[in-house]
């Protein structure tokens, strides 16, 4: 079978497309047909060596697909070959094929394409453990979401309202907050002025000098000091990655000041502590999406060939949404 291999950390550049044998599925284990894989942010760092997790090499990237089993170990039961299913993998879903432990595959919900389902675990998991069981956001609060166009981004957003809280989107142009805009968001802030504090004054400004409740930040770097500042009396950080590059130093008088709180999210190790917490908002998720309140945004669809060109591009930040590999294609 044909898939994306990192043979050692270094420059996206360096990944090849290659064939190499069919993976056999484990008496746990899954073996499933890839018909659409998501890329994300921590894909383009793990294969260059800065992620906090480092397969061992060589391995295919990509965590997260949606397809059709093939086949599947002997202790398996809730499947059959030829199910449409969801499955988070850590790696292996840039190929043709992919193994995932049975236990992290899930039925495609009724009405979702493969794109869709290969875009919906991961981001808005994370946006929904981190708004809900780490934010506490509730009805009414007025939500401020950096890096608003990317797919946590998106999915904050609309996680946000179908919560009940007033949504500020930011991002770096017109053409993103204009798609920020198309999912939901109430108000918009274009961030790249030269000047960081522009986005602490355009958030007090648009909610009466009062403060954001709570801000979702993947982005870091110089936007997540003025974001604290622009916290309301006991706001809320939420702080889900550093995709800038820099982690920020933030000057903890600033949390002392309003007693703010920064929150770390880790929906990954979250699913360990609170299985049956991440079980329920499994079911919320698929709830909001057959009630049209939550729907993935698919941007751009490349070829495996091209699996390098997709990674590339998210680790520039030049995407809107969620982008997919399709094997198939």
């Amino acid at each position: 079978m044909k898939a994306l291999v990192c043979e050692a950390y270094g420059p996206i550049a360096n990944l090849v497309v290659k064939d190499i044998p069919s993976p056999v599925p484990g008496p746990k284990q899954v073996l499933i047909e890839v018909k659409s894989a998501a890329v994300n942010f921590p894909d383009a760092l793990m294969v260059q060596g800065l992620y906090q997790v480092k397969p061992p090499l060589p391995f295919t990237p990509g965590a997260e697909i949606a397809g059709v089993v093939k086949t599947f170990g002997a202790e398996v039961t809730q499947c059959k070959p030829g199910d449409r299913v969801i499955a988070l993998t850590s790696t292996g879903g840039f190929a043709e094929e992919c193994l995932a432990e049975a236990h992290r595959v899930l039925p495609l919900p009724a009405g979702m394409d493969f794109d869709s389902g290969a875009a919906l675990v991961l981001t808005y998991c994370t946006s929904l453990h981190a708004l809900k069981d780490c934010g506490h956001l509730q009805p009414g609060e007025t939500l401020v979401v950096l890096g608003a166009a990317g797919g946590v981004g998106i999915s904050a957003i609309e996680i946000g309202k179908a919560m009940g809280a007033r949504v500020i989107a930011a991002a770096s142009s017109d053409d993103k907050l204009a798609l920020c805009r198309k999912v939901g968001a109430d108000e918009t802030v274009n961030y790249s002025t030269e000047n960081p504090m522009h986005l602490r004054d355009r958030i007090n400004e648009l909610t009466g000098g009062k403060g954001a409740d709570v801000v979702y930040d993947p982005v870091g770097g110089p936007y997540t000091e003025p974001a604290v500042r622009a916290l309301a009396w006991r706001g809320r950080l939420l702080i889900i990655g550093f995709a800038a590059g820099e982690i920020p130093k933030i000057p903890l008088n600033l949390a002392l000041l309003k007693e703010r709180s920064l929150v770390g999210v880790y929906w990954g190790d979250s699913t360990k502590h609170d299985p049956a917490g991440h079980l329920a908002n499994l079911r919320q998720l698929n709830d909001w999406f057959a009630a049209g309140k939550i729907r993935p945004v698919v941007s751009e669809r490349y070829t495996l060939d091209a699996a390098r060109d997709a990674l590339a591009a998210i680790a520039n930040r030049q995407v809107k949404g969620k982008i997919v590999v399709v094997p198939d294609a």
